[in-house]
């Protein structure tokens, strides 16, 4: 009987919930059954990419928990992204966006702000919400370590990872002794 080294074990077991993760996320419920969710599993040098744009951020922006964030992710196997088509209508007419209908936030122009495109349908934000959180529960039944980060989403938005999405989450995994996500030392 071969014996399998547990390094390779885990990196495998991580790569599956990462795919689980992204199905959890396309099986989320979605306002009015419209599916605008789009997800993205960043490997191998990618990470380090994304991780390095943190890190150019931390400067531009002048706030060190950029940087501190970055240093976090850097030693994740693996980082799903979770993003949604925002600019999209969902046609209630709520007024949330910021216009008076969904007419109107259709028509308005869609521009990039510091980190995401907007205006934002507040359904399709939520969408996002409960497709992330959906996604989080896998990784938490199946014991690997994960944290939501606003700030992977925005270094990915910048590095074009998921062309169609205006708003975006990351979520890094790990198997370590201690979860490195929050790790405030």
């Amino acid at each position: 009987m071969p014996i399998l080294d547990g390094k390779e074990q885990e990196r495998q077991g991580l790569m599956e919930t990462a795919n689980l993760m992204a199905v959890s996320a396309r099986t989320a419920p979605k306002s009015g059954g419209v599916d605008d969710i789009l997800t993205a599993i960043v490997t191998g040098p990618e990470v380090g990419t994304l991780a390095a744009d943190m890190e150019k951020m931390a400067v531009e922006r002048k706030i060190e928990r950029w940087s501190q964030q970055a240093q976090e992710i850097k030693g994740s196997e693996v980082i799903v992204l979770i993003g949604v088509r925002g600019t999209k209508r969902y046609a209630t007419n709520c007024g949330a966006c910021g216009y008076k209908s969904c007419e109107d936030f259709e028509k308005a122009e869609k521009k990039l702000g510091q980190d995401f495109e907007g205006p934002t349908c507040i359904f399709k934000a939520l969408d996002l919400g409960i497709a992330v959180c959906s996604a989080v529960k896998t990784a938490s039944l199946l014991n690997a370590d994960n944290r939501i980060f606003y700030r992977i989403g925005a270094a990915a938005k910048r590095l074009n990872y998921l062309p169609e999405a205006t708003l975006i989450m990351g979520i890094p995994l790990s198997s370590k002794g201690k979860n490195p996500y929050f790790s405030r030392l």
